[in-house]
């Protein structure tokens, strides 16, 4: 019983998504959200769900390292896969800047500075291992959604940053440079992904199976952007926040703009997807590369709609905050009855891990 037990564990390990820390991400920004609503006893539940799921990861994320290093270096080769990486920069982030609201400001500094030296990292690494240093060609056909995720990462930066800037006064100047760089870095990665992603659907053959749900983040990608622009506006004045403030503030209602244009566009391609085309909708980890855009779309509202005296904006993104919530429910009862079915009470052996299933998430 343990030896299966153990088997089936590792099996669940050696075939994690790289993008599971998107589960972070969406808990932590909807306790965010529920924080700024005043409803502190869910924001706190949804809070120790965030740094369970954060503890837990790490922990799993480092036996796979350590046990199933070559199914890692899969991932890192692989455009489909590799910039799920780059959840890790934005769950810690966001846990960081949650912390932060409580007031554990330190933690906030430490969990940006863990994730800054990340997001350089993996910003050069796995452009280059997953996309520039194959040698398949055309590496335009394997774009996806996930490769919004790293401008969800840079912006979060430029989020932790701003968080912290009013608190830590002799590195102002420095945080006021940083959350502007990774949040310009953000803006032309946005460019970049998207025009890449649909030339992708533009010349390449497009199936209900590739519309996943990563796609959601070209919509929680401007939505991030919308809240730390909304952050960086709001900082004391220095030089570099004096010459861009206007800009970023006139900027960030545009992209809130198109955000909200993009998500009917969403709901009617997953609709095509398991209604007319009849995928069938069951638990998958990327599911929660929804969840995130959806609590990011509700929180950069508030903020936004706050900051900028518009009530409208804000009105939305409050309802947008209990739609949220009510998918980050049945999203988390899927996940649990996924793990009780797959590794605590199957009995039947699982077939190996290969590239292929592992790309089916």
């Amino acid at each position: 019983m343990v030896e299966r037990f153990g088997a089936r564990a590792g099996h669940a390990v050696e075939g994690l998504t790289p993008g599971y820390f998107a589960l972070v991400m969406a808990t932590g920004i909807l306790s965010v959200g529920m924080h700024l609503e005043g409803f502190d006893g869910l924001s706190t539940a949804l809070l120790a769900v965030c740094c369970t799921a954060f503890v837990v990861l790490l922990a799993l994320t480092g036996w796979r390292l350590v046990s199933y290093r070559s199914a890692v270096v899969d991932d890192f080769t692989d455009p489909r896969r590799g910039f799920g990486f780059f959840t890790f920069v934005a769950g810690t982030n966001v846990l960081g800047v949650r912390l932060g609201l409580a007031g554990f400001h330190e933690a906030t500094a430490v969990l940006l500075a863990i994730a800054g030296v990340a997001w350089l990292a993996l910003g050069y690494v796995v452009p280059w291992t997953a996309v520039l240093g194959r040698q398949e060609r055309p590496v335009l056909a394997t774009a996806n959604g996930t490769w919004f995720i790293w401008v969800v990462a840079s912006q979060s930066v430029a989020v932790a940053a701003a968080t912290i800037e009013p608190v830590f006064d002799s590195v102002r100047r420095e945080l006021a440079v940083l959350a502007i760089m990774s949040w310009s870095v953000g803006v032309f990665l946005y460019a970049a992904a998207g025009l890449l992603v649909a030339l992708r659907l533009m010349l390449y053959e497009f199936g209900p199976e590739e519309l996943t749900p990563p796609y959601w983040v070209s919509m929680g990608a401007l939505a991030i952007t919308v809240l730390a622009g909304a952050r960086i506006v709001e900082m004391a004045d220095a030089p570099m926040v004096t010459v861009t403030r206007d800009l970023i503030a006139g900027l960030a209602v545009v992209f809130w703009a198109f955000a909200t244009w993009l998500i009917p566009v969403l709901v009617a391609a997953g609709w095509w997807r398991h209604v007319r085309r009849r995928v069938p909708l069951r638990y998958e980890a990327t599911l929660w590369s929804i969840i995130f855009p959806l609590g990011m779309y509700a929180v950069a509202g508030i903020y936004l709609g706050r900051a900028d005296d518009l009530p409208v904006v804000e009105g939305v993104g409050r309802a947008e905050l209990w739609v949220a919530f009510a998918a980050c429910v049945l999203v988390f009862a899927a996940m649990v009855v996924h793990v009780v079915r797959t590794v605590l009470a199957s009995t039947t052996s699982r077939p190996p891990i290969t590239r292929e299933s592992r790309l089916k998430g």
